[in-house]
């Protein structure tokens, strides 16, 4: 029965990291066809990610009203502070884009794994094996070698990157403890965040867009094939969100830092199959880093997950004794006495 219950389990996270690359892969592919000047040139990336969020809370709603899923109580200023770190973590990332040269922006991505480690260690006291420290070096290694190119920084692209990683590792950490914290699901979770985050991105998008692009969305024209991209973008964003709350929730921000480097290799592929992108040796060489890396990381969970599966059983057996012990002594109704070996009764003097 429990051998069933764990192949249920390594069934169902597969399924969830397996929906995160697709999704997430699929999304950047179409928002890549969205946005390029030889696609339908729609620059507007942060009104696109409150349409993403828009669809989403719908969802969510169909979901709760149909029956589902449950609606669990959530503190509102919990909601707001998550969306309002949510919303930094996703301007701030478009700001150090446009600000930063691409080379420094991966440099920016790939520091929010020690990111996440340091804030995991200072929130919640977490501690990390050399094992999983050492594969987290090997796979921001291997993805800096494939990624960064030209590094080019300026004071106000250096404060907006700093601002982006902060608040996405924190975003990521919260996803985790907010669903601990009320034993809530993902999903449940999810549709209480995105009305928040779809508003206000829906309100501030625009704005950010034109500073960002020097173009209204209200002057875009749109077409039949952008508004089929734009919805399909949107359906994949769907399953992307959920997905992401279900991994953090299954395992932790520092994994899901690690899968996102996974989706990074399978992005650079895609590109030179789809796309005719360059490839080059240092691309392939900084992939084949990356993926011993992941695989160094795999092997260094379960090692760990092996040693609490040892350490765990011995505490709760010897607790167990104890208890027995106990137990037996209060069955019997009375103890033995030390000096004549008879029993002694529990009457009072």
């Amino acid at each position: 029965m429990e051998g069933e219950k764990k192949s249920s389990s390594a069934v169902s996270d597969m399924g969830a990291w397996a929906m995160n690359v697709v999704s997430s892969v699929g999304i950047i592919m179409a928002n890549k066809q969205l946005m390029s000047s030889n696609g339908y040139a729609f620059k507007f990336a942060t009104t696109l990610t409150g349409f993403h969020f828009a669809v989403t809370a719908i969802v969510g709603m169909i979901s709760n009203a149909t029956g589902l899923s449950t609606s669990k109580h959530v503190p509102f200023w919990e909601l707001l502070w998550f969306s309002v770190v949510a919303n930094m973590s996703i301007t701030g990332m478009n700001l150090s884009l446009m600000l930063n040269s691409v080379g420094f922006y991966q440099i920016s991505k790939l520091s929010m794994i020690p990111v996440v480690c340091i804030m995991e260690w200072m929130l919640h006291n977490k501690q990390y094996s050399r094992e999983v420290k050492l594969s987290v070096v090997i796979v921001v290694i291997g993805v800096g070698v494939c990624t960064v190119t030209d590094v080019k920084v300026n004071a106000k692209g250096f404060l907006c990157a700093c601002v982006a990683v902060v608040s996405t590792s924190l975003q990521q950490i919260s996803i985790g403890s907010l669903q601990k914290k009320y034993s809530i699901g993902s999903f449940e979770l999810l549709s209480k965040t995105t009305p928040i985050q779809a508003g206000s991105l829906l309100v501030l998008g625009p704005v950010v867009d034109y500073y960002l692009s020097g173009n209204l969305i209200f002057d875009y024209n749109f077409g039949g094939g952008v508004i089929m991209f734009i919805l399909l973008s949107c359906s994949l964003a769907v399953f992307c969100n959920v997905s992401q709350y279900l991994c953090i929730g299954r395992f932790s921000a520092v994994s899901f830092q690690v899968l996102g480097h996974m989706k990074t290799v399978c992005v650079l592929i895609l590109g030179w199959v789809l796309f005719d992108s360059q490839l080059t040796f240092k691309n392939i060489m900084g992939m084949l880093v990356a993926v011993v890396g992941m695989i160094v990381y795999s092997w260094a969970m379960e090692l760990e997950k092996q040693v609490h599966a040892k350490t765990l059983p011995h505490a709760k057996n010897s607790l167990t004794e104890e208890e027995f012990r106990l137990l037996e002594r209060i069955n019997s109704g009375a103890a033995k006495d030390p000096e004549t070996g008879g029993t002694k009764t529990g009457t009072m003097a």
